[in-house]
């Protein structure tokens, strides 16, 4: 404090610039305390050559040179906020670990589900999604289950209302977890799956939901027409209040493996029954992005308040085009296939999980993702509570 520049030591040939001169404040630091001196110059390899400064007027590392000006001057932020945790639960008295999806298990209803969702709370994350692994025994060719007043989704979704009032709980509205032959749809005999009818039953169950206290349903069956439909039975039923988040594009993909073993909810087959072996009569090409930016208009059109792309890695130029073409929010999923990959690299050893996680989320949020359900929310919430969030 007070003390006076010192002069640098002699000047030290073969570097790019030589100390002394018009560069040796480039290379001097100032002292930094009361008795601690001037600190060491900096050197240069040897064989570095001796050159004149470049006379370049715009230098962009200007803007990279330290943490300050990098947390400065950063255009995308992570924060627990951007986050929804999803939750796969179970009727049975413990959790159960899911192979293909390490350090993710299905929670308890009876033991697990609130200390899991108050884990997610201390963290910061207060927003989860319920996906429930509906028992083989209550499953149909039409999905009754799914509007059952008594049934696993409806008590998970009233038990954490009840417990923790202030987090926002989305569900899934959708057949799978339900059909017995494991599509988003009702499966006719011919293999057609069928739309309005699978509507009707998506109405009931959006409802179902809102009245056990769900605050944004989450249509992911991507039927023609259904978030028109579910927002009229919505608002007829006095749940004006409650929101839609459309699975906008959501795609058929590879990348859904872990989460089917989650839940047992991968097509099945039935004798005499010509059942699609995959998804894509409904979801969506791999190779469209302008199917996208039409569903996307439809929904906004027919009242989503929030809309979703999923898979998130794979789709981020779908992300950028939903971003550019709406002012509503956009969602992505980080979903369970992209999560794995991540998992089982941290464990041969191959990347840094936590900073993979975070430099992956932050790409998300880069390309235009308001939010983003993740298998990492809880954990990445509490990275960034001990300071250990994205580095810039």
């Amino acid at each position: 404090v007070g003390l006076p520049l010192q002069a640098g030591p002699p000047a030290l040939r073969g570097g790019s610039a030589e100390v002394g001169g018009g560069a040796s404040s480039l290379l001097v630091a100032m002292a930094v305390g009361v008795g601690l001196g001037v600190a060491a110059a900096a050197r240069s390899p040897p064989g570095t050559p001796t050159v004149e400064p470049l006379k370049i007027r715009q230098r962009p590392r200007r803007n990279r040179k330290m943490q300050a000006i990098r947390d400065t001057v950063a255009e995308t932020s992570l924060t627990a906020a951007n986050l929804i945790q999803p939750i796969f639960v179970h009727d049975a008295p413990a959790d159960e670990p899911i192979p293909s999806m390490p350090g993710v298990s299905r929670i308890s209803l009876e033991s697990g589900l609130l200390p899991f969702v108050e884990r997610a709370v201390r963290a910061g994350v207060h927003r989860v999604v319920i996906f429930p692994k509906t028992p083989e025994s209550v499953k149909s060719g039409s999905g009754e289950e799914s509007f059952n007043p008594a049934g696993l989704a409806q008590r998970a979704i009233a038990k954490i209302k009840a417990a923790f009032p202030e987090v926002m709980v989305f569900t899934d509205v959708a057949l799978d977890p339900y059909n017995s032959l494991g599509h988003d749809g009702i499966v006719r005999s011919d293999g057609v799956v069928m739309n309005d009818e699978t509507i009707h039953q998506l109405c009931k169950q959006a409802v179902s939901q809102a009245q056990a206290g769900a605050d944004c349903v989450s249509p992911s069956d991507m039927m023609d027409g259904r978030i028109g439909a579910i927002r009229d039975a919505l608002d007829a039923a006095g749940f004006q209040h409650v929101s839609i988040m459309a699975y906008t594009a959501k795609y058929a993909s590879s990348f859904y493996g872990p989460f089917r073993d989650a839940l047992d909810s991968a097509p099945a087959s039935l004798e005499g029954w010509q059942v699609p072996k995959d998804k894509r009569t409904y979801q969506q090409d791999p190779s469209n992005v302008r199917e996208a930016l039409r569903e996307a208009r439809l929904d906004e059109e027919e009242g989503a308040d929030i809309m979703m792309v999923k898979p998130a890695v794979a789709y981020l130029d779908v992300i950028r085009a939903l971003r550019e073409n709406t002012t509503l929010p956009i969602a992505a999923y980080h979903v369970s296939g992209e999560y794995a990959m991540i998992k089982a690299a941290a464990e041969r050893g191959w990347l840094d999980e936590r900073r993979a996680v975070l430099e992956t989320l932050t790409g998300i949020r880069r390309a235009g993702a308001d939010v983003i359900l993740t298998y990492f929310a809880t954990t990445v919430g509490e990275w960034i509570r001990q300071g250990h969030g994205p580095e810039h």
